[in-house]
C-alpha cells in the first residue's frame, strides 16, 4: 500500500464523504441558473437602489425646500400653511408606501447574505480537511524519509564495523607481508 492509501485510509469516512459533497457542489456551481429574480423582487429592488441614493435624497431635500419656502412666503396661494399638514401625510405616506418595498429587498438579500455564509463554511470546511490531508501527506513524507535515511545509516555503520573488525586469520588483509 503506498503512502497515499495509507493517508486516505486514515481520514474518516464522513471527512471523504464531506469532500465529495463540496466537490460537487463546487462543480454544480460553476455553471449557475439565469438569475431569475421575480417581477415584485425587481422592483423591490429598484425602489430600494432609487431611494437609498444621493440623488434621490437631493431631489427630495430640493422638492421639500421648494415646498416650505412657497408656502413660508406666500408667492402662491398657501395649500399647505406651517406647521405643513399636507406635508407630512405626503411624507408618511412615502415612508409607509417604501418601506415594505426596502423590507422585501432586505430580506431578499439577508436569504442571498446566508447562502453566502453557508458557501463560505462549506469552503472553510474543505480547506480544513484538505489542508489535514496535506498535513498526513507530509508527515508521512517525514516518516518515509526518516526511514531512508535510517537505513542509509545502519548500512554505513555496517560498513564501518566492517572496516574496523580485526582481519580474520587466514584473510589476505591478516599477513601484512603477503601483499
Amino acid at each position: 500500500m503506498n503512502a497515499l492509501d495509507r493517508v486516505t485510509n486514515a481520514l474518516r469516512g464522513e471527512e471523504l464523504e464531506l469532500l465529495r459533497r463540496l466537490r460537487a457542489a463546487r462543480r454544480s456551481r460553476k455553471h449557475p441558473a439565469a438569475n431569475t429574480l421575480t417581477f415584485g423582487a425587481r422592483v423591490a429592488d429598484a425602489v430600494a437602489a432609487t431611494m437609498g441614493s444621493w440623488p434621490f435624497i437631493i431631489g427630495q431635500s430640493i422638492v421639500l425646500l421648494i415646498w416650505i419656502v412657497l408656502n413660508v412666503t406666500a408667492f402662491v396661494e398657501r395649500w399647505d400653511p406651517y406647521p405643513f399638514i399636507l406635508l407630512n401625510l405626503a411624507l408618511s405616506f412615502q415612508a409607509a408606501y417604501a418601506a415594505p418595498f426596502i423590507m422585501m429587498s432586505q430580506n431578499r438579500q439577508a436569504a442571498i447574505d446566508r447562502v453566502a455564509a453557508t458557501h463560505d463554511y462549506d469552503i472553510n470546511t474543505k480547506a480544513e480537511l484538505e489542508i489535514e490531508l496535506l498535513h498526513q501527506k507530509i508527515d508521512l513524507m517525514r516518516e518515509k524519509e526518516i526511514a531512508e535515511l535510517l537505513q542509509v545509516i545502519r548500512t554505513f555503520q555496517e560498513q564501518l564495523a566492517r572496516r574496523d573488525a580485526p582481519p580474520l586469520p587466514g584473510s589476505p588483509q591478516a599477513d601484512p607481508g603477503t601483499s
